[in-house]
Parts: structure tokens; C-alpha cells; sequence
């Protein structure tokens, strides 16, 4: 492996990961640095979270298009803000009142309410190493207790304390009167209490690593060492400190932090670094198209989405236009999955570098398995389990297999999974909305004809061909459109508002069957509600 840099290609591979490798390859080129590091960063104070997923995750992707592009080592940091005091007591979590009486003091100072680990912050972090090793990341966690207390940042804060002055002036204009009276980069630990101090520094003296304060509570006057863990920096005074003391060349944050990520980037230019080249994605919307917030508890966490799908369909939802806000809620999940279904299929049969610019490729980091393989999409298995009303996994294979007389679950092991996970989707999620509506006498004509038309194929016949036949059926009717006719047929056959590729779907279920459905549909009394027509 060539310890020197190559410039990228100007023409990468046409992918958002690509174009942000490109510009970290630059970054290095132009350093004559050997290696490059990548960042993201975790507030400890609760648990892991899907935003936390979209983070990490994409940064892999654009760290291993990185080593794609130039052959040369890099490394990801997961970086714990666990020195952080602790605010509010969290919602979701035991023996509230006994953090109360800790609140303020970093989150590796407080015992863990769960009774499992010598801290709040160290169960937490243990749970944020649990959750990126469940989806095989490859990254090394650091913690800022640990390495606030070894030393590590002691360059770093004495620099801090040497142009105390000028990093007040990049903040001060973005604070209100009452925070500009006392603001300073510089938290100290109250000896006393324990508690992470913002206070007015009083005095710095950058020679012995100190700064002097006075308690507002009883007005005692100390003179705390800034090394070694006995104090911690405000936050964007912290993110920039990090930066230069470590030397990251990649971060990417939320469209919220736009502001943040600039002054932070000017604090670690007066520090002596170049901020790291970032990426700014947008935030997620739940269904009503309101901004999620962990408080409110909109949207969807990700156990719900991994109850409902595979992971590498929420990575197919993260992979796709990061800079574009999205509604993230359970209704998006099947067309994630079949998404994801669609690209790695694609995959397997591109010339490499077309394959580079698929996002199953770069979900799998460059080895797309052949076991990410379904003969049905997962919409289809979904509107199967809806129309026979399935219980078990048992009752969809017999669809399956006689659909593709190969597909067994040991042979299609990823299809296995995708039957399971349609099994529960279509029970939680799709029976109980499940609302059919009455034919009109022009969808009624319609389906009498399709219903006839059905019933006179040969047998055996494929998809394409029932699609085709369905098709004419739709234009021999005063449908002012097609998508009118197929709106029809997911209405008053499945209850739903949309469904599958109708002939697929008759090839799938069978065309006596799906005759019987229709006849069942124009019977249905008038008044029906779902539970009775199903």
C-alpha cells in the first residue's frame, strides 16, 4: 500500500460518498497526511437512536469510498460526549429520583440508574458499543472522560487557555446579555460538589493550567487546574479543541448545527487547525411532516423499523439523498426494502465500476452477499399475507413454492426472513386499517370483465402476460386514466389504497383464486366494513 496520496479521478464514481471521499482525498493530498480520520459524535445522556444509525452509517460509506479512491488507512472515531453534565433526567429510564440528585455532575460521575455499570455514562456508552456492533461497524469509541483525565487534550487546553480572548470574541456575539456577563469556553469541576461549573472565569493563567472562579451560590473563590480532567469546554469550544487535538479530517452533522459547525470551525483556526471537511444532511420529518424530536417521541426508533424489515433496508432509507428532509414514519419501510431488493439484484450483474454508483454496494462495502436475494418483492408478500389472511410462514410458502417451485427457505434464507417480516407488518400494521370500498357501476363492469377474462386463460401462464391482459381489460372501460383501474382493483379487492403489480400478484396467489376474489368483492353487501369482507 502507497503511503503517498493519489488524487482522486476527476470523474469518481457518481455517488454522493464518492464526491465527499474526493474531497477528504483532496484534503490529504494537499496535507501530505498518511492517513485519515473520521468522526462522529454520541451525547451520552440517552440511548442510541436511528439519527445515531444515519450518522455512523454514512460515514462508513464515504470513509470506505475514501480507501476505494486512494488505497491509503483510515480510521473511524465514535467519539462519547460522556464528561457532558446531565441536564434533565430522561423519560425512559429507572430511579429518576435519585439522578435528580446528580444532575449537573458529568454523566461518568453519576451512578447508573439501570444498576449494571459503574456509571450513568458508561451504561450508555456500553449500549451505543452494543448498538454499532450489532450492525457490524467498523469504528474505535473514545471517550471524553478518558481522554480529558489521561492528558490527552492538555496541548490542546493550554492552547485553549492562551487565546481564551479571542475564542470569547467569536462566541460572544451569538449570546443574549445575560450569557455574554459570564460565558467563557472553560467548565470547571467544582471541587466540592462535583458539579460541571458556568461560571465567569475570573482569571486565566495559561502558564499554570488554571483558571479562578467564584461559586455564585456562597461566593467561595477557587483556582481550578483546566488539566487532566478538572475542567471541560463548552461545547463548540469542545467540538473545535477536539479537532485540532486529534486532527479529524471528516465530520458530518445535521442541518441544525450549521451555525455551531461555523464558529466551531473558526475556534480551531485561531488554535492553529483546519477545520475538518464536513457534510451538512437534513433532518427527519415524521408523517405529518414535523421536524422528530426525541421528547415528542414522533417517528420511529429504530427497534420499530428492525421489528418490521431487514437492517439493510433502514440503511437503503439512509443511504438515499441525505440532503433532502424525508418523513421518516413505518409507512416508508416496505418501499425501502424493495429498494434495497432492486439495487442489490442490480448489483450482481454490474460492471464494477457502474456497481460503485449502487447503493447496496456501498451498504455491503464493496461484497454485495448473494444471499440478498427475494424472488418477491416485499410489497407482494405483504398483499399476500392480506389477501389469505396468513397466520403462519407456512401458509405463504405454499403460495411461494408454487410460484417458484425452488424457492424453499434454506435455499432463499433472506427471503425467509423478508415472509416473516411481512407476516408481522401485515398484522400490526395493515389489518387493522384495512377498509374496502364499493365498486361503481363503470369498476363493477370492469371487474365482471376481468373476473371473465381470467377465468378463460390457459393455465400457467406468466406474469407479464396476466399484466397485459389486465391492462387491456382497463382500457376497454371509460377509466380516465390506467392508474384509475389499478386504484380499483388495491380498493375493493385488498382494502388498501395502494398494492403490487397486479399480474405478478395473480401468478403469485392464482388465477382461480384471485377470480374467487373478485366474485367475493361484488357480492359484498353494501355496507360492509373490513373485519366483515375479510
Amino acid at each position: 500500500m502507497s503511503d503517498t496520496p493519489r488524487i482522486p479521478s476527476p470523474t469518481p464514481p457518481k455517488s454522493w460518498p464518492f464526491e465527499e471521499a474526493a474531497k477528504v482525498a483532496q484534503r490529504l493530498a494537499a496535507s501530505g497526511g498518511k492517513s485519515a480520520l473520521f468522526e462522529t459524535g454520541y451525547g451520552p445522556s440517552g440511548l442510541p437512536h436511528i439519527g445515531t444509525f444515519g450518522e455512523v452509517a454514512r460515514t462508513s460509506w464515504v470513509r470506505h469510498a475514501y480507501t476505494t479512491l486512494t488505497g491509503l488507512p483510515s480510521r473511524l472515531l465514535a467519539f462519547s460526549d460522556d464528561m457532558d453534565g446531565l441536564r434533565k433526567v430522561p423519560d425512559n429510564v429507572p430511579n429518576k429520583e435519585m439522578l435528580t440528585e446528580f444532575l449537573g455532575r458529568p454523566l461518568t460521575r453519576i451512578p447508573d440508574p439501570f444498576g449494571t455499570h459503574d456509571s450513568f455514562g458508561a451504561h450508555n456508552n456500553a449500549r451505543l458499543r452494543a448498538f454499532l456492533d450489532g450492525f457490524g461497524f467498523e469504528y474505535e469509541f473514545a471517550s471524553s472522560t478518558e481522554y480529558y483525565g489521561s492528558g490527552r487534550f492538555d496541548a490542546a487546553l493550554k492552547r485553549v487557555l492562551e487565546l481564551h480572548e479571542q475564542i470569547v470574541a467569536v462566541i460572544l456575539p451569538t449570546l443574549g446579555a445575560e450569557r455574554k456577563a459570564t460565558y467563557s469556553p472553560i467548565l470547571p469541576i467544582h471541587p466540592r460538589t462535583g458539579v460541571v461549573m458556568q461560571v465567569a472565569i475570573e482569571r486565566v493563567d495559561a502558564e499554570a493550567g488554571t483558571v479562578a472562579w467564584r461559586d455564585p451560590a456562597d461566593g467561595a473563590w477557587y483556582e481550578t487546574p483546566v488539566l487532566a480532567g478538572g475542567a471541560k469546554l463548552q461545547w463548540k469550544a469542545d467540538w473545535a479543541m477536539r479537532w485540532h487535538a486529534l486532527g479529524v479530517d471528516y465530520e458530518m452533522s445535521g442541518k441544525d448545527l450549521i451555525d455551531s459547525v461555523k464558529l466551531s470551525g473558526r475556534i480551531c483556526r485561531i488554535l492553529g487547525s483546519e477545520p475538518p471537511t464536513g457534510f451538512t444532511y437534513e433532518l427527519f420529518l415524521d408523517e405529518n411532516a414535523q421536524k422528530i424530536s426525541k421528547s415528542k417521541g414522533n417517528g420511529i426508533s429504530v427497534d420499530e423499523w428492525l421489528r418490521y424489515a431487514p437492517p439493510e433496508s433502514l440503511a437503503q432509507y439512509m443511504y438515499n439523498q441525505p440532503q433532502r428532509a424525508k418523513r421518516l414514519y413505518v409507512d416508508v419501510i416496505p418501499k425501502a426494502v424493495d429498494e434495497y431488493l432492486a439495487n442489490a439484484e442490480k448489483a450482481r450483474v454490474q460492471a464494477p465500476a457502474d456497481a460503485m454508483a449502487n447503493p447496496a454496494w456501498h451498504i455491503h462495502a464493496g461484497h454485495v452477499p448473494d444471499s440478498a436475494h427475494s424472488v418477491l418483492s416485499f410489497a407482494m408478500l405483504q398483499n399476500l399475507a392480506s389477501v389469505v389472511n396468513a397466520e403462519s410462514a407456512d401458509t405463504l410458502w405454499g403460495f411461494i413454492r408454487r410460484y417458484n417451485p425452488h424457492a424453499t427457505p434454506e435455499s432463499m434464507p433472506f427471503l425467509a426472513g423478508l415472509v416473516g417480516y411481512a407476516l408481522r407488518y401485515y398484522r400490526e400494521r395493515v389489518a387493522p386499517l384495512k377498509q374496502f370500498r364499493q365498486p361503481d357501476a363503470n369498476e363493477r363492469a370492469a371487474l365482471e370483465d376481468l373476473a371473465a377474462v381470467l377465468a378463460a386463460m390457459e393455465p400457467g401462464l406468466p406474469a407479464e402476460d396476466i399484466q397485459n391482459a389486465i391492462y387491456e381489460v382497463g382500457k376497454r372501460h371509460a377509466f380516465a386514466e390506467l392508474r384509475a383501474w389499478f386504484g380499483c382493483l388495491y380498493q375493493v379487492l385488498l382494502g388498501q389504497q395502494e398494492g403490487p403489480r397486479f399480474g405478478q400478484f395473480v401468478a403469485l396467489y392464482g388465477v382461480a383464486e384471485t377470480v374467487a376474489l373478485i366474485r367475493t368483492a361484488l357480492a359484498r353487501p353494501e355496507r360492509a366494513d373490513a373485519a366483515d369482507a375479510a
